[in-house]
């Protein structure tokens, strides 16, 4: 790579980085979506409300992630609870409102605060409710108490609220506790009952204003109302549900039993970015395929036979002896550095030594090859009778 890509790179990088930082460092937009769940810090959620639970009710604060229907099940029937439910809707399915009506007949209370509820469970309590009339439901209101002592929590809610009311109510079996005005009070609606069930002094507590215990409120000089609502259940142990809330975080990934497990969520990131930085190395550090390349075939032999086959079937016997003549004569130079232009006794004597031949032998292929020489025209025995002297002599080499 060369300086200007070098230089061009690092200044993508920097550029990266640069939008990175800012990005993280921006100040977040405020979020304003229901979820009243106990983890939520955001305006709309009850973080505030539920560890003030936690530290000033005397007792332990048990949590519930499943429905109705499944966590009531496993309560203990001896000791009476409190049951909370807070989101902006309720929505209890058949079985689940069974099991609650079956909870509070045995003496224990269920607190809800939400704009409405519907299902078998209204119906069963012959409650409605509404916000129908104009420019009522997000405009400033007060929200009261019936009880002349609690006169004093009466507070107006300025903004982030919904005025929901109880339009329909048992007269006969429930008692009203607190009411919603429009800001110049000429109009009250009720937003706070009891209702007794059962023979054994368990009651619903129905509010329809879950604003008022949402972080925003209780971090707004409004925390004296939600105390006034609160006061008014018994001191039981508190079961409060973590299931029914807008803000309740549902994973729906293939792999959320092991996401909802801390440990082998943190074994599967670490191994996903493990798998992440082999492949990012190993990539960057094995070297590419290198091509196999056949070595050039060396085609002298087959020339040169192809060459001795066409003078051989031509019958042309003189020019082969005396190529292979030529051939030997250069071998007896290159390997034992003798001079052949006299085929003498000595130069006999001499091959005879190097070659490691006797020297009958030698003495008769250096005489045959002369007499070869010497003849102009040559038979087919002759090449035979020369090759096979020549081939004798290079075994003993």
């Amino acid at each position: 790579m060369d300086k200007r890509s070098k230089i061009a790179l690092y200044a993508i990088a920097a550029i990266i980085v640069l939008l990175m930082v800012a990005e993280i460092t921006k100040p977040k937009a405020v979020n304003w979506r229901d979820s009243y769940s106990a983890a939520d810090k955001i305006p709309l959620g009850c973080y505030v409300l539920f560890n003030e639970l936690k530290n000033t009710s005397g007792f332990d604060v048990e949590t519930s992630n499943k429905s109705i229907y499944e966590s009531l099940k496993h309560v203990d029937s001896f000791t009476k609870k409190n049951l909370f439910l807070i989101n902006d809707y309720i929505s209890i399915e058949d079985e689940g409102t069974l099991s609650l009506l079956d909870f509070v007949e045995r003496g224990n209370t269920v607190f809800i605060s939400s704009n409405y509820f519907y299902g078998k469970l209204a119906d069963t309590l012959n409650l409605n409710f509404d916000q129908d009339y104009d420019g009522f439901l997000k405009s400033p209101s007060y929200s009261t108490f019936t009880s002349p002592s609690l006169k004093s929590h009466n507070v107006l809610f300025e903004d982030v609220i919904e005025n929901y009311f109880v339009t329909s109510i048992d007269t006969l079996n429930t008692v009203v506790l607190g009411h919603v005005l429009n800001e110049d009070k000429t109009k009250q609606e009720i937003n706070f009952i009891k209702v007794p069930f059962g023979d054994h002094d368990g009651a619903f507590y129905l509010h329809t204003n879950p604003f008022a215990f949402t972080n925003y409120h209780l971090l707004d000089d409004k925390e004296c109302y939600a105390a006034a609502v609160l006061s008014y259940l018994p001191d039981n142990p508190i079961i409060w549900d973590n299931y029914y809330k807008s803000g309740r975080k549902v994973i729906t990934s293939p792999l959320r039993f092991i996401l909802t497990n801390q440990a082998l969520k943190w074994a599967f990131y670490i191994a996903l970015l493990s798998l992440i930085l082999f492949i990012l190395f190993k990539g960057k550090r094995t070297q590419r395929v290198i091509p196999v390349i056949d070595p050039l075939k060396n085609s002298t032999v087959e020339f040169t036979k192809t060459v001795g086959d066409l003078y051989y079937q031509h019958g042309d016997f003189t020019n082969i002896i005396n190529k292979k003549i030529t051939y030997f004569l250069e071998h007896v130079r290159s390997s034992y550095y003798l001079d052949t232009n006299e085929l003498s006794e000595r130069f006999i004597e001499k091959l005879a030594i190097k070659s490691s031949n006797n020297k009958t032998d030698t003495k008769a292929l250096v005489d045959f090859i002369a007499y070869l020489k010497s003849k102009s025209a040559h038979t087919e025995n002759d090449l035979i009778e020369l090759h096979k002297k020549i081939e004798e002599f290079l075994k003993r080499h």
